[in-house]
């Protein structure tokens, strides 16, 4: 099993590590929508916050030799779910042709009060 960080994500917020790796997978950790060079959210649409989110993910895959196209599942978690729709937009065009395994749940808080948060599980 390795630790997974790389400082071209957010560090992790608590006690916990960006990705492990073990038995050929990536195990990712919640990426929220932290511009990783500001330290902070700055995205305010549900939108722009999708797209950091997933480039948050893109980027501790990429940093392991692995990236987007080799998820598997991901979990999504929405404040609202009448946010559906437009994560999907913003999710089919940085996922392409990749169409993991995926469940979307509305959460009643998220951390730093962010609109989603998305974790997956990836091939190594």
């Amino acid at each position: 099993m390795d630790i997974i960080s790389t400082d071209r994500a957010p560090q992790a917020l608590g006690p916990y590590s960006q990705a492990i790796r073990a038995n050929g997978f990536i195990f990712c950790s919640g990426q929220i929508p932290i511009d990783p060079a500001a330290g902070a959210v700055v995205a305010t649409t549900v939108e722009d916050q999708t797209r950091q989110a997933i480039t948050n993910l893109r980027q501790v895959l990429e940093a392991v030799g692995s990236g987007l196209d080799k998820v598997v599942k991901t979990t999504v978690f929405i404040s609202d779910m009448n946010d559906f729709a437009a994560v999907n937009g913003v999710y089919a065009e940085m996922f392409g042709t990749t169409k993991p395994a995926r469940s979307c749940v509305q959460a009643a808080r998220l951390p730093k009060d962010v609109k989603l948060e998305i974790e997956a599980i990836a091939l190594a």
